[in-house]
């Protein structure tokens, strides 16, 4: 695909705004860019790279002046499918597509796209990891903050690149094509962004919709969601639950990952390798400390009811709960039951503190917080001896932090110091 002195506008300037921009300007493209926040919000980094470059570039709000004469317009995850600038570019005829579709244009490589409510992080890192330790050349990225613009022109036709891939990033896919394609798990989520859940389910299954006979996916056969699209999936099926070459491993993310591997013909015993070694991922069940017998994890990265429920189902009472930031419109109240035998206390903050409240409040002692250190103080001085403080927040991070490795880089920071 030649974009040489084509006009590409980026909206967005979240990380994978930013890779797009530069990618597009690598390859000789005359780059604009609109982003809603000031300029003194954006990484200085990138500021700078836009002033050395001359990139056209409005912040503070989006005009459609803009978006007037791209030859299309590539935008990030994190702006709404029916944002006013893409709007603005359906309208004139512009096609509007995401970072991903935009950056797998130019890449020369298979790829294995890893989707779900739950657990994309860890089956993408543990897959990278089994490839790796096999002797293949391996990039992981995508979702998980590594975004493929940045990194696509650097790869070439021996390496695999494994995706962790969200419902946001498949709304404005056309071509992507994985060669593996991985759908974990379904679970209520976003349901501030997408209307309902079907439209959430819809969007996640877009995964699949440009593989055929010659690819497979990877399927939960205990999710009924996953299964309800089976049906239309051309590709091959592997079901992960019962993947017989790692019936030793009770754990559904090793199983998912070992049948995505099993694909490109890694055997067991380089994965079996790799899951005794694994020791998890940052923000994602980390123990931080162990202070007077309290043990702190940082599970920063649940923002989900059912990422919260996996917290609470694997770690032992009783639990000083903090969770709350900015609500995606899930029912907090599922988690009701079981948070009622291994929860002492909530601790709840941000924007979705009082629905939290509202939620458990009859159940379960809740204290609100606005001041994050002061939470996780609190969260200490009432946990007593062998209680555990879990940071599961169920939400977003965006009322109060960057994003969800903020808000876990400041609760280790903050533990750190008591």
């Amino acid at each position: 695909m030649d974009i040489k002195n084509l006009i590409i506008t980026i909206v967005g300037l979240a990380k994978s705004g930013q890779a797009a921009a530069r990618l597009a300007s690598e390859l000789g493209a005359k780059v604009r860019i609109t982003e809603m926040a000031s300029a003194d919000k954006v990484n200085p980094d990138f500021i700078e790279w836009v002033r050395k470059n001359n990139i056209c570039c409005e912040f503070g709000g989006h005009t459609e002046q803009v978006i007037q004469g791209s030859s299309f317009v590539v935008t990030s995850p994190g702006v709404p499918f029916n944002a006013q600038p893409l709007n603005w570019a359906r309208a004139a005829g512009i096609p509007v597509i995401g970072e991903l579709e935009f950056a797998y244009r130019f890449c020369p490589c298979p790829i294995i796209a890893v989707t779900g409510s739950n657990g994309k992080t860890t089956v993408t890192t543990l897959i990278g990891r089994i490839l790796a330790a096999s002797g293949k050349k391996v990039f992981v990225g995508g979702n998980i903050g590594n975004p493929l613009s940045d990194h696509v022109m650097k790869l070439t036709k021996d390496y695999v690149a494994v995706l962790e891939v969200s419902s946001f990033q498949m709304e404005t896919i056309e071509h992507f094509h994985p060669k593996v394609a991985v759908l974990l798990n379904i679970s209520q989520n976003h349901l501030d962004r997408h209307k309902d859940m079907e439209e959430y389910i819809q969007a996640k299954a877009r995964i699949f919709m440009n593989q055929t006979d010659e690819d497979t996916a990877v399927l939960n056969e205990e999710d009924n969601s996953v299964m309800s699209l089976s049906a239309s999936i051309a590709a091959k099926k592997i079901l992960f639950n019962n993947f017989q070459q790692a019936k030793s491993w009770t754990n559904p993310n090793f199983r998912a990952a070992a049948a995505a591997a099993s694909v490109f013909s890694i055997g067991s015993e380089i994965w079996n390798n790799v899951f005794k070694e694994f020791r998890g991922i940052e923000h994602r069940l980390e123990v931080v400390r162990t202070i007077n017998g309290v043990t702190f994890i940082n599970d920063s990265k649940s923002t989900t009811t059912e990422a919260s429920r996996w917290a609470l189902v694997s770690l032992k009472g009783p639990i000083i709960w903090i969770c709350g930031g900015r609500d995606k419109n899930l029912d907090f109240s599922v988690l009701k039951d079981l948070a009622a035998t291994k929860v002492k206390k909530i601790i709840a903050i941000g924007e979705a503190a009082g629905k939290i409240s509202d939620s458990f409040g009859e159940e379960i002692q809740v204290e609100c917080h606005t001041k994050f250190d002061e939470a996780v103080r609190g969260a200490f001085q009432q946990a007593g001896p062998a209680g555990t403080v879990l940071l599961s927040p169920m939400c977003a991070s965006y009322d109060m932090f960057d994003n969800f490795e903020h808000r876990g880089r400041e609760f280790k920071r903050i533990v750190n110091e008591l």
